[in-house]
């Protein structure tokens, strides 16, 4: 049917000519009349680091099993075909969609031509401000969380139907028209797709509950002391800084699967990985608020019983833990540490708390690098895979900010 196709996509940043990618997309058809029909949406998978996640909200997490846009180029075609494309700043949106199409390999040598809803706002509503939020609330449209694609694109669409009340019906058909006989190209066939995946609710944070059921019970099991080490080693620089990413969730199972741990014994190196850090606790035999409340963040993220939290909690005399490197990883003057994504803070205020305490703020990553700060601990940023690689930790802002003691 002929009609309308509102376009909204959220990006890693403003210019699609250097490195910045498209991370969510929505589609919204509106009909000939103004009415609102399907609506589609999925994260799309940039293969870098994802820029201001302040501003977009998106988590490197919910991306990382999310399509590439050259996995529903296809698709985006047959939603696009015969259509009118409109979004609100449009010229940003299309150099944006241009781009992705070219990089798919379908480049689109003739383009189509697009409606903007901030430029028609000036013949509609003459004195608003320019911005989707202005232009809603001029007529009352509903506009509760935005920047994030489907939300922008369906008040985009309610919109354009409110325009369509205000302008002669031959300006609409006339790009309906013009729609109509604008031949997209064909997607290439090489390759397969992968389901649209729209943005979650709700992200939760990762538990030992989100991937232990992946570890298989194993009967008998054949590991030992030394393969229970290697275990607590990488939970320990899994948890430096007390989030669990999903990189390290996914170590943490293929190691405990190549090492032949089962799960029961996983269950009870969590236990034993929290008693360590109890007794390195309460080794001057004082339990601060800070040393309570990080106990109990570690306790959440292992799914420790309540009860054994609670022996935790009780005054003790204690010597050093058994497990030897449990929560001793430090910076030592001389040390590189490595920047990757947007800070909330100005990276050279970061880099020069770093100088300031003797530590070295360095620009690539190599195995000479003790710690590698990122945005999103699970970022895909070229500086954060090589890190991986290399078994360098990987920690957010935050955690630097506790090593650092700011």
């Amino acid at each position: 049917m002929p009609g309308f196709a509102v376009i909204d996509l959220e990006t890693t940043g403003l210019n699609p000519h250097t490195h910045d990618r498209v991370v969510e997309l929505a589609i919204v058809h509106v009909d000939e009349f103004g009415n609102t029909a399907e609506t589609w949406e999925t994260l799309i998978n940039p293969a870098r680091d994802l820029g201001p996640q302040h501003v977009h909200g998106i988590r490197s997490a919910d991306i990382l099993d999310a399509p590439a846009f050259a996995d529903v180029v296809g698709d985006v075609i047959e939603l696009l075909q015969g259509r009118v494309l409109v979004a609100h700043n449009a010229s940003f949106d299309s150099r944006f969609l241009y781009s992705e199409f070219e990089r798919s390999g379908v480049p689109l040598w003739q383009q189509p031509n697009w409606l903007c809803t901030m430029q028609l706002a000036r013949q509609c509503i003459p004195g608003s401000g320019r911005s989707l939020a202005d232009c809603c609330a001029a007529y009352d449209i509903e506009l509760v969380g935005a920047h994030r694609a489907c939300v922008d694109a369906v008040a985009t669409a309610q919109l354009l139907s409110a325009y369509m009340g205000a302008i002669e019906r031959e300006f609409w058909y006339s790009h309906i028209d013009a729609a109509l006989d604008f031949t997209w190209p064909l997607a290439p066939t090489v390759g397969g797709t992968r389901a649209w995946k729209p943005r979650p609710e709700y992200s939760t944070e990762s538990t030992a509950a989100s991937f232990l059921e992946r570890i298989t019970l194993k009967l008998p099991e054949h590991a030992g002391p030394a393969e229970h080490t290697d275990y607590l080693a990488l939970l320990d620089r899994a948890l430096l800084d007390r989030h669990l990413s999903v990189h390290e969730t996914n170590a943490l199972v293929d190691l405990a699967e190549t090492l032949g741990i089962s799960r029961t014994t996983v269950v009870a190196l969590h236990a034993e990985y929290f008693d360590a850090l109890t007794a390195v606790a309460w080794a001057d035999g004082v339990l601060t608020d800070a040393e309570l409340a990080d106990l109990a963040a570690v306790a959440d993220l292992l799914d420790i019983p309540t009860d054994r939290i609670a022996d935790a909690m009780a005054p003790r005399i204690t010597e050093a833990p058994s497990t030897q490197g449990i929560g001793d990883f430090t910076l030592s003057p001389g040390d590189l540490v490595v920047l990757t994504g947007e800070m909330r803070r100005p990276r050279e205020q970061i880099e020069a708390d770093l100088a300031a305490r003797g530590f070295v703020p360095w620009s690539g990553v190599t195995k000479k690098v003790k710690l590698l700060v990122a945005a999103d601990p699970d970022s895909l940023s070229g500086k954060a895979k090589k890190a991986r690689d290399y078994g360098i930790p990987v920690v957010s802002e935050d955690a630097l900010g506790r090593l650092l003691g700011v």
